[in-house]
């Protein structure tokens, strides 16, 4: 860190490691008190920032909404713009994703499987990011004038979603291959 940069607020201590420790070990596995620990910060600093723990959650799946379509629609964007790329670039892109050491699935579609009720703010989260997830998608469809962009888009996120979950459950980044194919195919029909 040089000079001119201030150290991080005791607020982003605090989400950084949540960002991590709920990705890595779920939001139900992580507790307060490891968080706190982790972070370096007192426990009367962390409840000032953050007055309970679904708190902490729903700015986790904020953070984690952003930082990560940023990543996936810039590297969409990039192979989009590659001669003859076509929606099974996704593929790659997931596949990149995979191969991650770090990669534990979608911080989203695991915090909806944890539980909790149906309309509870963190699925709310979740629906919201899955929502604009295919949004982008659609985007992409129409800009390479796929027919019927809305039902591509409805067809890739199903692609996405179970290519992460195989993913997930294989430990296999090559689950993306699988995805490539079904991205052929909704190209194509």
């Amino acid at each position: 860190m040089d000079a001119t940069q201030q150290p991080p607020s005791a607020r982003d201590r605090i989400l950084n490691t949540a960002l991590k420790l709920f990705y890595q070990n779920g939001v139900r596995a992580t507790g307060i008190d490891r968080i706190i620990a982790e972070s370096g910060v007192a426990k009367m600093s962390f409840y000032r920032n953050f007055p309970s723990k679904a708190d902490l959650v729903a700015a986790f799946l904020h953070k984690r909404h952003d930082n990560w379509m940023r990543w996936f629609t810039s590297s969409v964007e990039r192979k989009i713009a590659q001669p003859d790329a076509g929606l099974s670039v996704i593929a790659d892109v997931l596949q990149s994703w995979f191969e991650d050491p770090g990669f534990r699935g979608c911080a989203f579609i695991n915090t909806f499987a944890e539980g909790g009720p149906i309309d509870s703010e963190p699925n709310h989260i979740a629906r919201e990011h899955k929502q604009q997830l295919k949004e982008f998608v659609e985007k992409i469809a129409d800009r390479l004038g796929l027919n019927n962009p809305k039902t591509v888009a409805d067809a890739a996120i199903l692609v996405i979603e179970g290519a992460i979950v195989r993913a997930q459950m294989t430990g296999n980044p090559a689950e993306a291959q699988t995805a490539r194919l079904l991205f052929q195919c909704i190209e194509h029909a």
